[in-house]
């Protein structure tokens, strides 16, 4: 193992940067050169390659985002496009690749691995959709941007006396709806592993008015549906003012958290030391505070467990 290198994929997550520069520097460390590869999979087909350093990672870990920025690449879901992608690796002499990103970047990594192509896998994605890790990179900090929003949202909502709709993303994962909601005393949370109905959000919001509630906080995971419907549905059956806020592309930026920047760190360096033991096809990541790797195939093939009692906790808290 002499020449490793590191992408980008899919959507950018805070402490993106982080694992990077802990892929760099534990290369280095080891006597590795290390490359990065820029634009993810697009950037692997076209050799849109860079030597790195050091320097090339001072300061980053803090900083949102990725440095070797991200793309997704419809040519790489081909077979052709993955011979361009195995003829740049050999072309660099890449004895190893660490891929950061989500289940899409994930297989993009399976393909390279049956192809002979040494592949650790980090997650980042903000989703926390990968169920063989309790946590993914930038979960955390989309949560306290979510949690940010209602603190403030929640603000001018006491004010006016309303209620709010918060969408969040999430894909098909309602985690960051869940967490940031019961973390932020919303109301309702929807989310797309819970059936809901309508009618039992709006018997809550009206119990809350009856006894004097001057504002109300409803969560809902973007995998639901639009929260404009929703709003103008609640509007439709209790007459009751709804404001709607989509925080969108929000949740994806910002400075990462402590737990990202940590997890991130020492996600990057296990990925490392998993290529330096010979190891491929495999993916990184955290259970029970543990820092472990699985089967890329197995883990793909995980299904999400959705936090039952954590979601019943938040509705008794919100009475």
């Amino acid at each position: 193992m002499k020449n490793i290198a590191v992408l980008t994929s899919g959507g950018d997550s805070p402490g993106m940067n982080a694992a990077i520069r802990a892929v760099v520097r534990t290369s280095i460390y080891n006597g590795l050169k290390v490359y990065g590869i820029k634009r993810g999979y697009n950037g692997l087909i076209h050799g849109d390659v860079i030597e790195m350093n050091l320097s090339s990672v001072a300061d980053i870990i803090h900083r949102g985002g990725t440095i070797l920025r991200t793309a997704r690449c419809e040519e790489f879901q081909t077979e052709e496009g993955i011979k361009k992608a195995i003829n740049i690796a050999d072309v660099f002499d890449f004895d190893g690749i660490v891929v950061i990103g989500g289940d899409g970047t994930f297989k993009g990594a399976r393909e390279l691995c049956k192809r002979g192509i040494a592949c650790i896998g980090v997650p980042g994605t903000i989703d926390n959709d990968l169920a063989y890790t309790d946590y993914t990179i930038g979960f955390d900090t989309a949560v306290n941007t979510v949690l940010d929003a209602i603190n403030k949202i929640r603000d001018t909502t006491t004010s006016h006396e309303r209620i709010s709709i918060i969408e969040v993303m999430g894909r098909n994962s309602g985690d960051i709806a869940l967490y940031a909601g019961l973390a932020g005393g919303a109301e309702s949370i929807i989310v797309p592993e819970v059936d809901y109905s309508c009618d039992e959000v709006c018997r809550r919001l009206l119990q809350g008015k009856n006894r004097g509630k001057l504002h109300s906080i409803i969560l809902l995971a973007e995998g639901v549906g639009k929260a404009t419907e929703l709003a103008e549905e609640i509007h439709n059956k209790i007459g009751m003012e709804v404001r709607v806020t989509i925080l969108g592309y929000l949740q994806r930026g910002g400075n990462p958290t402590a737990f990202d920047r940590i997890l991130a760190s020492r996600l990057g360096s296990k990925a490392v030391e998993a290529l330096l033991n010979g190891e491929s096809g495999r993916v990184v990541g955290i259970r029970d505070n543990k820092i472990i790797d699985e089967d890329i195939d197995k883990a793909l093939e995980m299904r999400k467990t959705f936090n039952m009692d954590m979601y019943e906790l938040a509705k008794i808290l919100s009475i």
